[in-house]
C-alpha cells in the first residue's frame, strides 16, 4: 500500500505545479478576487463566517482560501509537498489567513493536534478515490469535529466511476466494488489533458455508497442529507459542456436523466464518539 501511495504522491507533486502554471484552475482570476467554490457547495455548506473549517485533501489551496475569503478560519491539509508549498505562497501573496499542513490523511492526528475543534470538515471533487480505506477516513473526520459540527462532501458519484471515461455510450470500464487498486497511466491530467507528465502512473479505488455511509455512521456521525446531481466538476465522460456555474453536464438532455454524476452529503457529529 505504501508503494501505491508513494506513486500517487509523486504524481500529485508534479501535477500541483502544472495546475498552478496552467489555465484550467483559473488561478489568475482567483488572484483577482474570484471565489473558486461552486454554487452547490456555497448553498449546502452555508454561512461560514467565524467558523473553524478543516479542508481535507485541499490540493494547492484555492478552495480553502475561497472559504477564508468568506470569513472562515481555515486549515488545509494535503499529502503533496509541492501543493502545500503553493498553497502557503498563495496565502501570503493574497494576505489571506490560513494554515496549510503537509500530511498523509491517515496520520493527520500526528501533525494536527486539534481534536474536536472544528465546526466544519470539508472535502470535495475527486478526493476519496485516492484513499484505499474509508473506515479510518471517517474516524479522522469525526475526530476533528466539535459536537454538533458537520462534515460536508461533494464528490463524483460512485456509479459514474464504473464507466469508461473515453466511451460516449456508457461502456463499463471499472468495477463498482474495487477491492484491488485500479492502475492508470496518462501523460495528462483531468484539468490539463495535453500535459506531458514525467510521472504517468496512478492508483485509485472505487468506493460504493454503502462503504461511504458505513465509514461515517460507524464513526458516530448522523447523515443529514444525501443528494444526487446531473453535473460534474470536470469532464468525467464524453460529450459534456460547461454551464455558467462552471459545472459540466451532458449536451444531450436525455443523457442527463440516465445516471448521477455527483453526490453531496452532510453529516453531523452527534456528541460523544463511539
Amino acid at each position: 500500500m505504501d508503494d501505491y501511495m508513494k506513486t500517487n504522491e509523486q504524481w500529485w507533486n508534479e501535477v500541483a505545479q502544472m495546475h498552478a502554471q496552467g489555465d484550467a484552475y483559473l488561478l489568475k482570476e482567483f488572484k483577482a478576487g474570484m471565489n473558486k467554490l461552486y454554487p452547490l457547495d456555497l448553498e449546502e455548506v452555508g454561512d461560514v463566517a467565524g467558523k473553524k473549517l478543516l479542508h481535507l485533501q485541499c490540493h494547492f489551496g484555492m478552495d480553502t482560501l475561497s472559504w477564508a475569503r468568506l470569513g472562515a478560519e481555515v486549515t488545509g491539509i494535503d499529502f503533496a509537498e509541492q501543493a502545500i508549498a503553493i498553497a502557503q505562497s498563495l496565502s501570503q501573496e493574497l494576505h489571506l489567513d490560513a494554515t496549510f499542513l503537509r500530511s498523509e490523511l491517515y496520520t493527520l492526528p500526528n501533525v494536527l493536534h486539534a481534536a474536536g475543534e472544528f465546526d466544519i470538515v470539508y472535502t470535495s471533487y475527486g478526493v476519496i478515490g485516492w484513499l484505499p480505506d474509508l473506515r479510518p477516513w471517517g474516524k479522522i473526520i469525526a475526530h476533528y469535529l466539535k459536537p454538533g459540527g458537520f462534515f460536508y462532501i461533494a464528490e463524483g458519484h460512485p456509479f459514474m466511476w464504473v464507466f469508461d471515461e473515453k466511451s460516449p455510450d456508457f461502456k463499463l470500464g471499472y468495477p463498482y466494488f474495487s477491492r484491488e487498486p485500479i492502475r492508470e497511466e496518462s501523460s495528462g491530467t483531468y484539468a490539463e489533458k495535453d500535459a506531458q507528465l514525467k510521472h504517468i502512473t496512478t492508483y485509485g479505488w472505487n468506493h460504493p455508497l454503502s462503504e461511504i455511509f458505513e465509514a461515517l455512521l460507524s464513526a458516530g456521525l448522523r447523515i443529514d442529507f444525501f443528494h444526487e446531481h446531473q453535473f460534474c466538476a470536470w469532464e468525467c465522460l464524453p460529450d459534456m459542456e460547461e454551464g455558467e456555474d462552471r459545472l459540466m453536464r451532458f449536451k444531450d438532455l436525455k443523457k442527463r436523466e440516465l445516471i448521477p454524476l455527483t453526490f453531496s452529503l452532510k453529516a453531523t457529529r452527534k456528541g460523544e464518539l463511539p
